[in-house]
C-alpha cells in the first residue's frame, strides 16, 4: 500500500534529525521543516545549538508547540554530543538512549533513519494502527514496541514503522478512521468491532 513510505522531516545530517524529531512530539512534520529550514541554517551542530540561549532557541521554535521543554530537550542532548560523543550523535540504540531529553522513541528514529538500524519508533500513528490491526496490543509504547518486534520481521521493522505511519495518516485516522475504504479492513478488529477503539 505504502511504497513510498519513507520519513517527511527534511533533514541533512544525524544531528539534524535528532532535532526535527524532538520537534515533532504533538507537531505536524510539515511545521518542523517549516520551522527548521531556518533553524538549521544558523544552527545545525550542536556546537553551534549551544552557542544559543534558551530564549533565542524558543523563539525558533514557539511554532512547534511545548517549546519551553523542546528547547531545554535540545540544549541537554547537544551538551551531551558535545561533552560525552566529541560532537558527534552515537550511532548506537543504547548510546543515543543516553542522551539528555532523548527519550526511547527519539532514539529508536535516530537509529533507524540515520543509522540504518533495525528499530520500531512507537508515535501515536503506530501505536493506534498497531492496537486497531491487532498486531501489537498494549497500553504503553514500550508495550506495543515489543508486540510490533515480536510480529514482525527484525529486517523490516524500520519499513513497518513508517508504513503505520503513513497508515494512520492516510486511513486509520484517530476520529474518523476510513474503514469502509482500507484494504485491511477484513483483518482488522476494529473494523469489524472486535478491536480496541
Amino acid at each position: 500500500m505504502y511504497p513510498d513510505a519513507a520519513p517527511a522531516l527534511e533533514f541533512r545530517s544525524p544531528y539534524e534529525l535528532l532535532v526535527a524529531v524532538i520537534l515533532s512530539a504533538q507537531c505536524t512534520d510539515e511545521r518542523v521543516n517549516k520551522v527548521t529550514k531556518p533553524l538549521f541554517a544558523r544552527c545545525n551542530t550542536p556546537e553551534a545549538m549551544l552557542a544559543l540561549s534558551q530564549e533565542e532557541l524558543e523563539r525558533y521554535i514557539f511554532s512547534c508547540g511545548f517549546y519551553h521543554n523542546k528547547a531545554k530537550h535540545i540544549l541537554s542532548a547537544s551538551r551531551d554530543i558535545v561533552e560525552k560523543f566529541g560532537g558527534e550523535v552515537p550511532s548506537t540504540l543504547e548510546e543515543l538512549r543516553t542522551l539528555a531529553g532523548v527519550g526511547r522513541k527519539t532514539a529508536n528514529v535516530v537509529y533507524a533513519v540515520a543509522f540504518h538500524g533495525d528499530a520500531i519508533a512507537v508515535d501515536t500513528h503506530v501505536f493506534r494502527v498497531a492496537n486497531r490491526l491487532g498486531l501489537a496490543r498494549g497500553r504503553t509504547p514500550e508495550q506495543v514496541e515489543r508486540g510490533l518486534c515480536a510480529a514482525i520481521p527484525r529486517e523490516l521493522w524500520s519499513e513497518a514503522h513508517h508504513w503505520l505511519i503513513f497508515h494512520g495518516r492516510r486511513v486509520c485516522h484517530s476520529q474518523r478512521p476510513a474503514c469502509g475504504e482500507c484494504p485491511l479492513a477484513p483483518l482488522c478488529g476494529y473494523a469489524s468491532g472486535d478491536g480496541n477503539k
